[in-house]
């Protein structure tokens, strides 16, 4: 399912901001695209997202809205400064102006005061990152949730449909085996020109025709599947997309052989009905975690 979530707060002495982006994935799949002076927490922060996320390709982008502190050296050049604060007085001297020179402004003259960064900055400590990517991760998570409230509404409604398609294949069927039963005493009436026949040998005939055609078996265990997706949608236990997708494959599988049991022409109809829903199932099934 897709989400987004992000959240930010103080970490090595700067402040910083992670961002999470989830999209559909049949497994879990993180990438991170943090500042580098989290690469050491990389493994943590992994850690973590996988004790939240179960599915999904999962974006992590982090960025310093204040930048850490980081370690520096200060340094004064002595005698660039005398030679400059020399210069200046003989400069006043000529001029015939006073100099006053303070500290303040001797420290400002070039290259006197040099300040050199090292680029390392402080360690973070994983608790701080690991609070910011815990609140980014929450906010993500809740908004899959309601993507997957949604989805699981619509998976009930498709459940219903392919429930009510499977009642009119039930209705159908009594009337069916009738027309076939009628149809095969017809035909031998008719290639035997009308003799007596032995009606034991015609009710077995049609008994093993009625056995060959007779979807029962298959319906029932079709509405216990549905049944099944319906318990699965209406529990909280984890990986409900692959279960899902397990009791579709086994709807499927009982829908083929309905259909290749029809013989009849509006059987044969509501079962492409219910196989056009089963699809639509799975497609959606996809999204689930």
């Amino acid at each position: 399912m897709t989400g987004f979530g992000a959240a930010d707060g103080p970490v090595a002495g700067g402040r910083l901001r992670l961002e999470i982006r989830s999209v559909n994935h049949r497994h879990l799949s993180v990438q991170l695209r943090v500042p580098e002076e989290l690469a050491d927490l990389e493994g943590a922060l992994r850690e973590r997202l996988g004790a939240r996320f179960e599915r999904g390709h999962v974006t992590v982008s982090g960025r310093w809205l204040e930048a850490p502190a980081r370690a520096s050296a200060v340094s004064v050049d002595g005698e660039q400064a005398r030679a400059l604060v020399a210069a200046l007085r003989r400069l006043a001297d000529e001029l015939g102006v006073p100099a006053t020179l303070d500290l303040a402004t001797i420290a400002r003259l070039p290259d006197v005061v040099r300040v050199r960064e090292d680029g390392a900055a402080a360690p973070p400590e994983a608790a701080g990152a690991l609070a910011v990517l815990d609140r980014a991760a929450a906010a993500c998570v809740a908004a899959r949730e309601r993507e997957g409230a949604a989805l699981a509404a619509d998976l009930r409604g498709r459940l219903d449909t392919l429930v009510a398609l499977a009642g009119r294949v039930a209705h159908a069927a009594p009337a069916r085996l009738t027309r076939e039963r009628d149809r095969l005493a017809a035909a031998v009436r008719e290639l035997t020109g009308g003799l007596a026949l032995d009606p034991d040998r015609v009710a077995k005939e049609i008994a093993l025709l009625a056995d060959r055609l007779d979807v029962t078996e298959e319906l029932v265990r079709f509405e216990t599947h549905a049944a099944a997706m319906r318990e699965t949608l209406a529990g909280d236990a984890p990986a409900v997309g692959r279960r899902l997708g397990f009791l579709l494959q086994e709807a499927g599988r009982e829908a083929n052989t309905i259909g290749s049991k029809a013989n009849d022409a509006t059987i044969a109809e509501t079962v492409i009905a219910m196989k056009t829903e089963l699809e639509k199932l799975r497609e959606q099934v996809e999204n689930l975690e």
